[in-house]
């Protein structure tokens, strides 16, 4: 922890920064009051294996587990296929040990720019590269670090999304971060084109089990919410400087692009239920392959999830949650092929929506504030 930040501190930032009119503005931004549902997501899935040897985050990627492990598909624009592709390509790759995550990333970039060189400062307002992870898939309790090409991280813990009320913990960290950047070029150098950069994280499973579902490492077969986004702003050269260009018709910058590995619909990274998936295989990195296991339960999360968007437009309308799916104007054909249609129980001031999986012995639930759980089982009746 930060000595000097306070949770409240923290709380206060980030709402200033997502919520008053900065002249720029964050990535994060975004409610469903202002957007349609959006369709169910076909979430990128990764194999990540195991590691030989040692790994030192330098940016270099040349330890023989790194040369074996594949690279996920290039980045794309935030709401998917439908908007232009990214002008410069991004893709990243992973690995594990029972002690660390690792996380490489290359990104091509003509103009190498960085400002910010104090930790947990808005790293977004320069060029970064993202991570999220939400380890036990329930939309809650996940985190997120920034980085940009001077390796200044920005690390926090998001206790709910900010849609559902956060707060961010800015104050966090991940003790044993390591973080190493290669340039293949110069840095805030305007005069010369570059090629890009990578960046290498070393990130201690001991810290990102706090938001697991269990409290050991992963193990062969266990599968976890992840992804991945850079942000790119549009430069121009003055004064043998970088500056951010500005729309003549604002006076502002131009928004900045997101680009990222499995499409969030919506601009949008706080939307934990649109990530891909790491999957964890037992097999060293070189040693052989085995193929990514879609979620077969996504059609049902999906079901219910459909369900909270619905109540939290409903009851940003009304000042109440809908009291059934008619109410909400939902119907069989508003859910995923094959689900049927989920329970639901609410009052004015709370819901809750199940539905059985093919994985659990317990219905999947979700309430108000937008958290996937299983379902507690009832007791009987004394």
């Amino acid at each position: 922890m930060n000595k000097g930040k306070s949770v409240l501190s923290a709380v206060g930032l980030l709402s200033m920064l997502i919520f008053c009119g900065c002249n720029e503005p964050a990535p994060q931004t975004g409610s469903f009051s202002t957007l349609t549902v959006p369709p169910m997501p076909s979430p990128k899935g990764y194999v990540c294996y195991k590691v030989v040897g040692e790994i030192i985050p330098d940016g270099r990627l040349n330890e023989k587990s790194w040369e074996s492990a594949p690279w996920t598909d290039y980045f794309a624009d935030i709401e998917g296929v439908t908007k232009p592709e990214p002008r410069f390509r991004t893709r990243a790759k992973m690995l594990w040990d029972s002690v660390n995550l690792y996380i490489a990333a290359h990104l091509e970039e003509p103009h190498l720019w960085a400002r910010l060189k104090q930790r947990d400062t808005v790293i977004f307002y320069d060029h970064d590269f993202e991570v999220f992870i939400d380890p036990d898939g329930d939309a809650h309790g996940y985190y997120e670090l920034e980085v940009n090409a001077l390796g200044t991280a920005w690390d926090l813990l998001l206790l709910k999304p900010y849609r559902d009320g956060g707060p961010p913990v800015n104050s966090w960290d991940i003790q044993g971060l390591d973080i190493g950047i290669n340039l293949d070029g110069s840095l805030n150098d305007p005069s010369d084109m570059d090629s890009g950069w990578t960046v290498e994280m070393k990130l201690p499973l001991s810290v990102l089990k706090e938001c697991a579902a269990k409290s050991s490492p992963p193990v062969d077969g266990d599968q976890w919410r992840i992804n991945f986004s850079r942000v790119e702003w549009r430069t121009l050269i003055s004064g043998g400087s970088y500056l951010k260009e500005t729309d003549p018709k604002t006076g502002k910058s131009y928004p900045e692009d997101n680009w990222v590995w499995s499409p969030q619909g919506r601009i949008n990274m706080h939307m934990p239920e649109m990530w891909g998936y790491v999957q964890f295989s037992g097999l060293v990195s070189g040693s052989g392959t085995e193929d990514f296991k879609p979620d077969i339960d996504l059609p049902v999360k999906w079901a219910l999830r459909t369900i909270y968007y619905h109540q939290y437009e409903y009851f940003r309308q009304n000042q109440k949650y809908a009291r059934n799916l008619a109410e909400l104007g939902l119907t069989a054909a508003s859910f995923p092929a094959g689900t049927g249609l989920p329970q639901m129980e609410a009052t004015a001031r709370s819901f809750e929506a199940w539905m059985n999986g093919k994985k659990t012995d317990y219905p999947y639930s979700i309430r108000e504030d937008g958290r996937l759980s299983l379902r507690a089982p009832e007791l009987p009746d004394k």
